[in-house]
């Protein structure tokens, strides 16, 4: 499961604004999580597309403590 860009742009002003060097946007990361979450696969077996799985589950880390989201995809 993928957000269209036109779906994302609904929800976008929610998400944090990027800062500094970030190579993998909230779009691109959003799905990401999606696919997590739909294939119940690993971290490690996020297909490349998304980018570095370390650097999803980083982020996804630092957001789950800062806005406080249920430890579901753990």
């Amino acid at each position: 499961m993928n957000i269209t860009k036109a779906q994302y742009a609904r929800i976008e002003k929610y998400f944090p604004v990027q800062r500094g060097n970030v190579k993998i946007d909230n779009y691109t990361f959003i799905n990401a999580i999606l696919y997590i979450a739909e294939n119940g696969c690993k971290w490690r077996a996020l297909p490349e597309k998304y980018g570095k799985w370390n650097s999803i589950y980083q982020r996804f880390k630092s957001w789950k403590d800062k806005y406080d989201i249920p430890d579901t995809m753990r």
